[in-house]
């Protein structure tokens, strides 16, 4: 029997309590109630509790979700007849149907970031407010700087002094601030010796826009999901309108001067269409395939790890092609000939020219991930106004696509599955899966490719950069946007665009940072790991002994125990989200769905359990403290 069981008091240190550090605490909360013994729970988040920095809600309300309501849950189950608690809550499209303030955002819209922010914080006070008694929450508002050990146990201290002694420490500490790389700092000083600006890459909320000036020309990189922040935050956010004409401007906006590699504005997701407890059962990319793949691999290569595009990637593009091609047979012959090719592409395995001729579709354009995400390839334009005008006609069919729904759109629907059978892609990916190689090619080459095809924003965004384009407020430059330092400015310009090269005195990075333990500036992962008490990943191939080296926090299976220095997991440190990056795959994901217990609930559900299971009593200690709330009484 562990100690937990005998009663023995807990004391667990949560440091970020954004929706991860929320996540934890909820099942905490829950796994605690058949507890006999006190559990304190003590998060460290300098912010508001519940909604993080990424989700404060003194944010501008122009800064989109892009998950639609009815998607997400902060609670592992549905509200019952009780109070809402730990384990049994509202949606978040519940919630908002229940504030007449917010009646008009409904489960298929994509609310602003603050108003999520708000849902996350009411959550935080339900829990906290309606836990059992032997369970109490304090919320240390400070960012912790530091973890030693003492006596066997982990002492967290506080940015303004505080020192918590617990059992056990979470890391869930959201999104990182790097220190600036090379060409960053060439930049940063560019800009100091030039009175030009360098905004580096973060959240739209943590940019200083207000600086940039009516008519200056600024130059954004990236155009995905914070490129459509900063977009509307100098557009819409300075008296613009967008109408069915286009846009009507206020005079007050800059000039975007924007571009990527692919030269794309990020693809819309489709409208949704599909029940907040939808779940997609995988017909081909299923878990027993890719351990299927496993056996094989071991067998030939003497090792279980994967090649992503050999031994994955054939896999999730026929299940890509399974719900595009049902769905095509669906629009023109009707549910039964659907119902039919599924079973039959299902059993088959393939997508052949005859099984495509013998239900009618072989006329239908196949699905090319790669082209989708980057289209231009290398072909070479006149100008800008050539550019343009392939783009907008580009971004309008896909538009057309978005607005016929994720489920209708046979387009849509195929690539919003690359969404729900991440599990599967998690399952050969995570824990050093693929081959060192392997695995840097998936992040570096699919993995953009995968978001800008499936995790995009509403089509609304997508329509309002069409309209800027056109009003002459937007230009992108194109396909491999390079930046150069001029004279006295900076430089954009697309080599595959004649006359493309535009002057800005202000340049935005609209990217946010990726995790890179070695290169996080946050004074806490820095000690950490010069103390030896983390590392990162590090991809050995066995058989080859070729490597490859992973910006995240290496940790272990469920209950992802932290692992030090000596490669030995720590019983006593754990780590959630996105400092885990590289180890583990897509953990920025910010909410769990309604429901049936999802991968993200089901994370910190088995954390909790590790946690709950053993205990000491310790001794808190104050030492200087500028905040210390205790959020129950």
């Amino acid at each position: 029997m562990s100690r937990a069981a005998l009663g023995a008091e807990l004391d667990v240190a949560v440091v970020g309590a954004g929706p991860r550090g929320l996540s934890v605490l909820e099942r905490i909360v829950v796994r605690s109630a058949g507890r006999a013994g006190r559990v304190r729970i003590w998060l460290f988040e300098p912010g508001e509790a519940g909604a993080g920095r990424i989700w404060r809600t003194d944010q501008s309300d122009l800064f989109l979700m892009n998950t639609a309501a009815g998607e997400v849950s902060a609670f592992s189950a549905a509200a019952d007849d009780g109070p809402v608690r730990a384990g049994f809550g509202p949606s978040f499209a519940e919630w908002l149907a229940a504030h007449p303030d917010r009646s008009d955002l409904g489960p298929n819209d994509y609310a602003p970031r603050p108003v999520y922010g708000e849902y996350l914080k009411y959550a935080y006070e339900a829990i906290v407010r309606n836990a059992p008694a032997h369970v109490t929450v304090h919320h240390v508002t400070e960012s912790a700087i530091r973890l030693h050990r003492r006596d066997g146990r982990s002492v967290v201290v506080g940015a303004y002094g505080t020192e918590v002694v617990a059992d056990k420490v979470v890391l869930t500490t959201g999104h990182p601030g790097n220190r600036p790389d090379e060409t960053e700092v060439e930049f940063l000083d560019f800009a100091a010796a030039t009175g030009t600006r360098y905004l580096r890459g973060d959240s739209a909320a943590d940019l200083d826009l207000d600086a940039i000036g009516p008519g200056e020309q600024v130059g954004v990189i990236g155009l995905g999901l914070t490129f459509f922040d900063v977009m509307a935050a100098v557009t819409i956010g300075r008296g613009g309108r967008f109408t069915a004409d286009g846009y009507l401007a206020s005079g007050r906006e800059p000039h975007l001067v924007a571009g990527s590699r692919s030269g794309l504005v990020m693809l819309a997701r489709g409208r949704n269409q599909k029940p907040p407890d939808y779940r997609y059962r995988p017909a081909i990319a299923t878990p027993e395939a890719i351990v299927a793949a496993r056996r094989a691999a071991q067998r030939v290569d003497g090792s279980a790890q994967l090649d992503f595009r050999e031994q994955v990637l054939p896999l999730l593009r026929l299940e890509v092609d399974h719900v595009y091609y049902t769905g095509h047979v669906r629009l023109r012959y009707g549910a039964q000939a659907a119902r039919l090719f599924a079973e039959r592409h299902r059993a088959l395995r393939a997508t052949t020219p005859e099984l495509l001729a013998e239900y009618g579709v072989a006329d239908v354009e196949p699905v090319d991930l790669a082209a989708l995400a980057r289209p231009f390839g290398d072909r070479a334009f006149t100008g800008p106004d050539h550019f343009h005008a392939e783009l907008l006609d580009l971004l309008g069919r896909d538009i057309a696509h978005a607005h016929r729904g994720n489920v209708d759109d046979p387009l849509k629907a195929a690539l919003d599955i690359l969404r729900d059978i991440r599990g599967s892609v998690r399952q050969a990916v995570d824990f050093a899966g693929l081959r060192p190689r392997s695995h840097q090619d998936f992040l570096t080459w699919f993995n953009p490719i995968n978001t800008m095809v499936s995790a995009g924003p509403p089509a609304v965004r997508v329509a309002q950069a069409c309209a800027l384009i056109r009003a002459g407020v937007l230009t992108v430059i194109g396909p491999g946007t390079r930046i150069t330092t001029g004279a006295d400015a900076f430089e954009l310009y697309s080599p595959q665009v004649a006359g493309s090269r535009r002057v800005v005195t202000t340049l935005v990075d609209a990217r946010i940072p990726r995790p890179d333990l070695r290169a996080n500036a946050d004074p806490l992962m820095g000690r950490l790991l010069s103390d030896g008490l983390v590392t990162d990943l590090v991809n050995t191939d066995p058989v080859s002994g070729d490597r490859f080296t992973g910006g995240g926090l290496a940790v272990t299976r469920a209950p992802f125990h932290v692992i030090d220095a000596n490669g030995v997991p720590d019983p006593d440190l754990y780590a959630l989200g996105v400092p885990t990056e590289d180890t583990r795959w897509f953990t920025q994901i910010g909410n769990g769905r309604p429901g049936p217990l999802t991968g993200f609930h089901a994370d910190a559900d088995a954390l909790a359990v590790d946690v709950l299971d053993t205990g000491r009593a310790v001794v808190v200690l104050t030492a200087w403290t500028r905040t210390f709330a205790d959020t129950r009484s």
